[in-house]
């Protein structure tokens, strides 16, 4: 796990940016603050900050082999975990190849040379990678399946610039003439979704490499993409009496996983919360580790926490379990700084305890493992039993569904009903736009100054409904929110928040074998018999404690509605509001009126719950505040570890 940046020259001159990548580099000291260092030749800059995690001493970055009679033609850097890099490094030395280090990304460049753009398909784990090739003149860079590692790109004259971080390539940009402008539909995207959706960043000139792609480049070109995986939710029924044997190759698929990902030269902890997810996880790793470490975290008030859970949890699977309270303070104060850490805002108030507890379990272990992705694999989000209860309208005659739908239309707000018309007369397409969206088209106009007319949600989720024609109704939820709230909340948290304490978050659920199987799970073993994620539940029942087994997922609850009424964080947001410099972006009169509008109704109990509307717009102040105006601080500690945790 680790921080890459690199740059491939336009005219052969590289070394005339060799300082530019050095000075960007401790931009993401804290991806890597066990070893860095660069590597160039004529063509392309590599550098590289490393967090040692398999074969310490080392499989130290830039990386560079060849095969005899072509030593050194290849140059690797590499972030990520390859879990399977001990079969592979078998299977290619039976092949006739040498290896001349222990590590995982060795066997990466290998691959590339044996299998060309192909080798993807054989990497189990997550990746974002670079590999150059000095005879054919071509960089080969690509991203892990599901994109848990980022990378972004940004193409001037001068150059193709990559990187773990946009920081760093926006510390270049004057070296490589980087136009730095903000894109005002990334904007729009953002504060409906809560997040960029990719390959989007609130920068114009510089995007990301999508999850599950790869590209070429050469020297004075524009990358050419490829999408690599391309999930398929093939429909099939499971025969009669042949659930059992299901459930079975889910618990075999997830307890391989689970250890492949302890593979690791230091010690592997477990994020713990009170739901099924993480404890399942913890579960099959205190079968790798007696010592299992466990971490949750919470807060002060009371349900808002998962803390009593948890504790439960750990005890029931014998494991040590370390807890961190989270106060509103520490939550204000840690803002900044976290937002500085994502590169783009994402509001999700969850990454203000997840910081908390990275940074506690960083004392004690330099790997975790967590649940992120059982929900997208598994059918887990209550939203995911709407197509059920909708089935019945699918019976109806377009003609009739169309009546029934001004009905629903014309229908007093609160009648009871109105929903379930509305719902039930609107295709999925229109319906349904992932876990995130938080405006609608009339709410954008009253706070966005800048949203365009012609603009509409389903310029993001079209092009993936497109893709999933052929899957039921249930497949196709799970396939948008693979591609859009996964990728672009769950997974930039997962990554950004954890390396920003330098901890490696391991994630066994979003692991190729583990899709292999829940891929082609009927909808009626997903939600099923009152619940989400039946037959994980059923495969995990010899695994995880009874009192988590049919419990809701909270993971990390935070109170932000409460909060943002009350002396925890009124007068703070109001003042962030007032403060920042985005009166061209948003309406900060109505933003005010929005936040008073919250505190009357929290106070109140009637009215707007404004609370993620409120935070979405506050994290992109935040975000201005820092990377635009620079009139706040982030006061970024580049701590450094020991490596023999």
């Amino acid at each position: 796990m680790c921080g890459l940046l690199g740059f491939i020259a336009a005219d052969g001159a590289a070394e005339r940016y060799v300082s530019a990548v050095e000075d960007a580099l401790p931009c993401m000291h804290h991806r890597g603050p066990d070893d860095s260092g660069t590597w160039h030749d004529d063509d392309v800059v590599f550098g590289f900050n490393r967090l040692s995690i398999i074969d310490i001493a080392h499989s130290h970055q830039p990386l560079q082999w060849g095969p005899e009679g072509q030593e050194n033609r290849y140059a690797l850097t590499f972030n990520g975990e390859i879990y399977n890099y001990v079969e592979l490094r078998q299977e290619l030395q039976d092949a006739g190849y040498t290896f001349n280090t222990e590590g995982d990304g060795e066997t990466i460049v290998v691959g590339y040379h044996h299998w060309g753009a192909d080798v993807v398909n054989h990497l189990r784990g997550m990746f974002g990678f670079a590999v150059w090739d000095s005879q054919d003149k071509q960089l080969f860079i690509a991203r892990d399946q599901f994109g848990i590692k980022p990378m972004y790109i940004a193409t001037t004259e001068a150059g193709t610039v990559f990187a773990s971080e946009k920081k760093c390539i926006l510390s270049m940009a004057d070296a490589i003439g980087l136009d730095t402008s903000l894109d005002i539909r990334a904007i729009e995207h953002y504060t409906d979704l809560q997040y960029v959706p990719e390959p989007e960043s609130l920068h114009k000139s510089i995007r990301r490499l999508e999850s599950g792609s790869y590209g070429f480049v050469r020297p004075g070109s524009q990358i050419e993409e490829s999408r690599w995986f391309e999930p398929r939710f093939p429909v099939k029924k499971v025969p009669a009496g042949g659930e059992e044997a299901v459930f079975q190759r889910i618990a075999e698929a997830l307890e391989d996983s689970v250890a492949k990902h302890m593979r690791a030269d230091v010690t592997v902890g477990s994020f713990l919360s009170g739901g099924i997810d993480s404890t399942a996880i913890a579960a099959l790793a205190k079968r790798h580790n007696p010592n299992l470490l466990t971490f949750t975290t919470g807060f002060e008030r009371e349900g808002y926490s998962e803390v009593d859970v948890a504790a439960e949890s750990a005890a029931a699977i014998g494991a040590e379990h370390i807890v961190k309270v989270v106060s509103p303070e520490e939550y204000a104060a840690a803002i900044p700084q976290i937002i500085w850490y994502l590169d783009d805002p994402v509001a999700d108030p969850s990454l203000v305890p997840l910081h908390f507890v990275a940074a506690e379990a960083r004392k004690h272990v330099k790997v975790v493992l967590s649940g992120e992705g059982a929900d997208e694999l598994f059918g887990g989000y209550t939203i995911y039993k709407e197509p059920l209860s909708l089935a019945p309208f699918e019976k109806i005659p377009s003609p009739l569904r169309k009546v029934l739908a001004a009905v629903g239309n014309a229908m007093p707000d609160g009648v009871r009903g109105k929903s379930l018309l509305q719902r039930g007369t609107t295709p999925m397409e229109d319906r349904y736009y992932g876990n995130a969206r938080s405006f609608n088209y009339q709410q954008l106009e009253r706070v966005l100054r800048t949203v365009r007319p012609e603009w509409d949600h389903r310029e993001v989720t079209a092009p993936i409904y497109a893709k999933s024609k052929d899957m039921d109704p249930v497949a196709r939820m799970q396939h948008l929110d693979l591609f859009t709230w996964m990728r672009g909340d769950i997974l930039v948290k997962a990554d950004k928040i954890n390396m920003a304490n330098s901890l490696e978050l391991r994630v066994p659920f979003l692991d190729k074998v583990v899709f292999d199987v829940a891929e082609t799970l009927p909808h009626d073993l997903k939600i099923s018999h009152g619940t989400t994620k039946y037959a994980l539940r059923k495969a995990m029942e010899r695994i995880v404690p009874p009192h988590v087994l049919h419990r809701k997922k909270l993971g990390f609850p935070v109170p932000m509605r409460h909060w943002l009424a009350g002396p925890e964080l009124y007068d703070w947001a109001k003042q962030n509001i007032e403060d920042s410099d985005t009166d061209g972006i948003y309406n900060k009169a109505e933003v005010l009126k929005m936040l008073e509008e919250h505190r009357v109704a929290m106070n109140t109990g009637s009215g707007p719950d404004h609370s993620r509307r409120l935070w979405t717009i506050i994290a992109f102040m935040i975000w201005h505040g820092i990377f635009v105006e620079e009139r706040i601080d982030p006061k970024i500690d580049q701590r450094e570890y020991p490596v023999e945790l």
